[in-house]
């Protein structure tokens, strides 16, 4: 009865699947447990091996629980809305669709194979109508929801229809747009229904407005920072720019404060809140306005050290700024139009990274400094982000470095009006005062007081106020995108409506094409039947436009994090159709007790999700504000790129050799570095002609235009490289077009490749996929390896090569069991020494399970078996535990062996083992028996005897009196517990 793990894992996955093992209820008398993966992206790759690491991390956390007696669920679904499925459709014609549909089963398969206990029955996928209708849902509710700073929660709109139509909005504290006009009851009721609505849209939770967004003209499209890649779009490396647009927003700043307190509640890694904190970027400070001269406007600028308004010697503007157009004069238009072209072309990510580059161009128009009525330049500068603060900063150059080197590099003026003070906060918090000359209300006052002050006299002065602001920004909810969720909106009188509840969803339409329409609007432009009657409650055609009963619907589409910002939510209840989630359900699961996913999501969905959290709670749709008691930022498990090294060669006088493709083998490569680098620059190659013999190389001697310029590393699929780097000429050869007729030069007639450990991804050509490893060695041999690699959070490298030793474990494992190839498990009695080894391996699993310690785990079961095995242990009392303690880690193979044990029910089932303490006690100590220091032998006493009877016991041995040949000893020395030393 060999270990025949292919039949095993397939007999054992078709059970859970048939029997619906790891289904959990939504009432239960256990407790419950809620564990979360981050749902994948169905891309058409498949899984490679560094994917399945957080989910085999949650699923022996799962499977434990399970055994500890919980209600555990353990769901999975699918992100399948998004932008490469979008653009496989643009280059093939096929709809997004097919090919997610597609993907979805190879992912399937592929989880299906590793064994993971997920409870299918509760999958969604966010391109499903089915859950996209409560997506919409939820957008309709924030479209009807304002947020009331004095109740601090979202409220109902038509509460805020109430306090206008009784007392206008005067004494109105929420959150909204900057640019409100007071009015009056009587005013609003005199408002036309468009007026009001306008009005209103100000006030939602989400909102439409003209944004400054990531505009990729190639992909048609507004892409997210995290999209976004060096200035060019993640997803082809298309040039990115800055643009207005008419978007939807989602007011999330208005959540700041409740999300940086949030922070304090949950278990979350300390560098993710860090990062959470930073992007909300809490700051106290004074909102001042400056006017401009000969023109009726003012510059809004926020500060956080408004005592040092007198030191005010520009200003700043960005060059998005909508008042730059209107104040720059005719002198100094065409470099500033130049300058703002320019910095279109940069992502925000970019400018805010560049410390370095001094840039900007003087607008020709001055501002008047607020106290002192004296004119300051006001200039751009592609340092000052529209979308942080008001786009605008007062510039300090004697108390701000980067307002110092800008002013230095113009040659602007720096007054020093601090008198060789420190002003940092740091610094001015414990100085006596802050000497701040032309300001004789700041002088000798602390730093806090003087801010105190300055607030004080810039509010009695009229042209300012304290404030506390956020770096954080509303978020953009538009895409001009094809394949997302449609937004429930028509546009009457060009005002947004929300199509109600009781007709959603909204289903995604037919297009002839993804791209944008030919006049520029978003590829639901190209849809014929796109328009909502608001008769009949459907999507009918567009020729049917009247504006009257039927209108147009919106053309954007959601963003992905969309779909991912409540999902967990509605996995609880993910076959209710007619709720997001019913009571029942979410009073009994609350909200997940372990996510496990990765830390590049901290400042996208991990922010969003936990803003709609907020949200649907103040609505009454949730019982808790935080969604994840606990989460866990899984590290990357890498893989070992393979590359071959061209050889470079400059243009030469039509010698062919720049046209070749030769490719130099790794050490002969580094050797003709070497060898050049010695020989200087400006060498010819002869030096390669000597050391190498190369016919090339030769050729190159002879062409000195043609000489060597270089190498350039290109990444080989790693399937054609042996585990000795040798690489597969051949097929390497037929990989691609280009290097069919490639010349090789190699090394002892191999050509061997260089080695660099990488990012496991589909462009580095270095990916594992995980159905070979599971074919070769067993998907728990996968899972235990994937474990054994390290520590759960830190990255490591993957290397096949290591799987072996865990396969071998398995085997092993797997003979306890199964001697001479027959079943042969005893009854009798456990020994001492295997009690010993079962409750040791019982404790530290369960420690190391408790801490996500995976990987120890996997050295103690190894030990374990080790031990068991020397001790040929076979009795029941040990193996039957020994299967409940490893499968959560090996799933089939413990099932496979508690079954031979003769049980019916499946081992997921069981109560985990419990340790007693009173089998690791040591009722007796092995001594080491020396003679003046150099041990001789070992005795074993028990515990509990004195060292008078330890000594007796000792002297009286034949081996002791063997050493000491009838001498009698001068001295004998024990130490209970250690060690006996004879001396003389």
């Amino acid at each position: 009865m060999e270990y025949n793990f292919r039949e095993i894992e397939k007999n054992w996955q078709k059970y859970w699947a048939e029997n619906q093992t790891f289904k959990a209820d939504n009432n239960s008398d256990k407790p419950k447990f809620y564990v979360l993966d981050m749902f994948p992206y169905p891309s058409g790759a498949g899984l490679h091996v560094g994917h399945p690491l957080g989910y085999i991390a949650s699923d022996i956390y799962s499977r434990y629980k399970r055994h500890k007696g919980f209600n555990v669920m353990h769901p999975q679904g699918y992100d399948s809305f998004g932008l490469p499925a979008e653009q496989y459709a643009i280059q093939t014609g096929q709809h997004p669709a097919i090919t997610t549909e597609a993907n979805i089963k190879t992912y399937r398969k592929q989880l299906d194979q590793i064994g993971f206990s997920f409870d299918w029955s509760r999958e969604v996928r966010t391109s499903d109508p089915s859950y996209y209708k409560w997506t919409q849902w939820i957008f309709t509710q924030l479209f009807n929801s304002w947020y009331n700073k004095e109740t601090d929660k979202a409220e109902d709109v038509s509460t805020l229809i109430s306090i206008f139509s009784s007392q206008g909005n005067s004494k109105v504290k929420a959150a909204c747009d900057e640019d409100i006009e007071v009015f009056t009851a009587d005013d609003w009721k005199n408002y036309s229904e468009e007026q009001q609505q306008s009005i209103l849209l100000k006030y939602r939770l989400t909102f439409l407005s003209e944004t400054e967004v990531n505009w990729c003209p190639e992909l048609g499209t507004v892409l997210a920072n995290d999209e976004i890649v060096n200035g060019v779009s993640e997803r082809g490396g298309h040039p990115v720019v800055r643009k207005k647009m008419m978007q939807w927003s989602m007011r999330i700043t208005a959540y700041a404060q409740r999300l940086l307190d949030g922070l304090a509640k949950i278990d979350w890694p300390q560098p993710l809140k860090d990062s959470q904190t930073y992007w909300i970027g809490r700051s106290e400070g004074a909102m001042v306005s400056f006017d401009i001269d000969g023109f009726d406007a003012k510059i809004d600028v926020f500060t956080t050290r408004p005592d040092t308004i007198f030191g005010v010697s520009f200003m700043t503007l960005a060059p998005e700024h909508e008042l730059v157009s209107k104040i720059t004069t005719a002198a100094q238009k065409t470099a500033i139009d130049t300058y703002v072209k320019a910095t279109a072309k940069r992502s925000e990510l970019e400018r805010m990274a560049d410390v370095k580059t001094i840039s900007g161009v003087f607008t020709g128009a001055y501002a008047k400094h607020p106290f002192t009525g004296e004119k300051i330049q006001i200039w751009i500068g592609d340092y000052v982000l529209a979308g942080y603060g008001t786009g605008a900063v007062m510039a300090v150059p004697c108390g701000d470095e980067r307002d110092y080197a800008f002013a230095n590099y113009f040659g602007l003026e720096i007054p020093n009006i601090f008198e060789g003070v420190d002003i940092s906060e740091e610094a001015c918090s414990t100085k006596e005062g802050v000497k701040i000359a032309n300001s004789d209300f700041l002088n000798g006052l602390t730093y806090k007081k003087a801010m105190k002050r300055i607030i004080f006299e810039i509010e009695q002065r009229g042209f300012g106020y304290g404030k506390i602001n956020y770096r954080l920004r509303d978020a953009v909810f538009s895409r001009q995108r094809y394949w997302g969720e449609p937004f429930p909106v028509y546009y009457k009188n060009g005002l947004p409506q929300m199509i109600d509840a009781k007709h959603l969803p909204i289903i995604l339409p037919e297009v002839e094409k993804y791209l944008p329409t030919e006049d520029g609007k978003p590829p639901l432009g190209n849809a014929t039947t796109w328009a909502w009657d608001t008769k009949t409650n459907k999507v009918v055609s567009n020729e049917l436009i009247n504006n009257e009963t039927i209108f147009p619907l919106e053309l954007n589409t959601m963003p992905g994090w969309a779909g991912s910002s409540s999902y967990f939510n509605r996995y609880m209840d993910s076959q209710n159709t007619d709720e997001f989630v019913s009571k029942e359900a979410v009073e009994y699961w609350q909200d997940v007790d372990l996510y496990i996913g990765g830390s590049e999501h901290a400042t996208g969905h991990l922010l969003y999700s936990r803003f709609w959290q907020k949200f649907l709670f103040d609505k009454g749709v949730l019982p808790v504000d935080e969604y994840a008691k606990k989460l866990i930022n899984q590290g990357m498990i890498t893989g070992t790129s393979a590359f071959v090294y061209r050889w470079e060669f400059g243009e030469g006088n039509g010698n062919d050799l720049a046209r070749k493709t030769i490719f130099v083998s790794k050490n002969l490569m580094e050797n003709i570095i070497k060898e050049r680098k010695a020989m200087g620059a400006n060498k010819k190659t002869e030096v390669i002609k000597e050391n190498v013999n190369l016919l090339s190389a030769c050729e190159i001697a002879n062409a000195p235009k043609n000489e060597w310029t270089g190498f350039t590393p290109i990444h080989a699929d790693v399937s054609f490289v042996n585990a000795a780097d040798e690489l597969d000429i051949e097929a390497f050869k037929n990989w691609r077009p280009e290097y069919k007729d490639a010349e090789f030069i190699l090394e002892d007639g191999k050509y061997i490749v260089g080695r660099e450990v990488e990012k496991m991804s589909k462009s580095k050509y270095n990916v594992v996929n995980p159905d070979q490893i599971c074919e070769e060695y067993g998907a728990d041999s996968l899972r235990l390896f994937e474990m054994f690699l390290g520590p759960l959070e830190q990255s490591k490298p993957w290397k096949t090569s290591g799987i072996s030793g865990v396969y071998s474990f398995l085997k092993k494992l797997w003979k306890l069991y199964i001697v001479n190839g027959e079943f042969s498990v005893s009854d009798s009695e456990p020994t001492k020494e295997e009690l010993k080894t079962l409750h040791k391996t019982i404790k530290k699993v369960e420690e190391d399970i408790a801490n996500f310690s995976f990987n120890t785990s996997v050295s103690t079961f190894m030990i374990a078996v080790n031990e068991l095995t020397a001790l040929k242990c076979n009795k029941r009392a040990i193996l039957e535990p020994l299967a409940i303690i490893i499968e959560p880690y090996a799933p089939h193979i413990a099932e496979e062996l508690w079954s031979k044990l003769g049980y019916k029910n499946s081992v997921s089932t069981v109560d985990f083992p419990i340790f007693e303490a009173k089998h690791l006690i040591e009722s007796s100590k092995e001594y080491p028996i020396s003679f003046n220091g150099k041990m001789r032998f070992k005795l074993e006493f028990p515990m509990d005897m004195s060292k008078e009877e330890i000594e007796k016991a000792v002297l009286a041995h034949e081996k002791t009196q063997a050493q000491l040949q009838g001498r009698t000893p001068k001295k004998v020395i024990v130490v209970p517990g250690k060690i006996v030393n004879i001396v003389g």
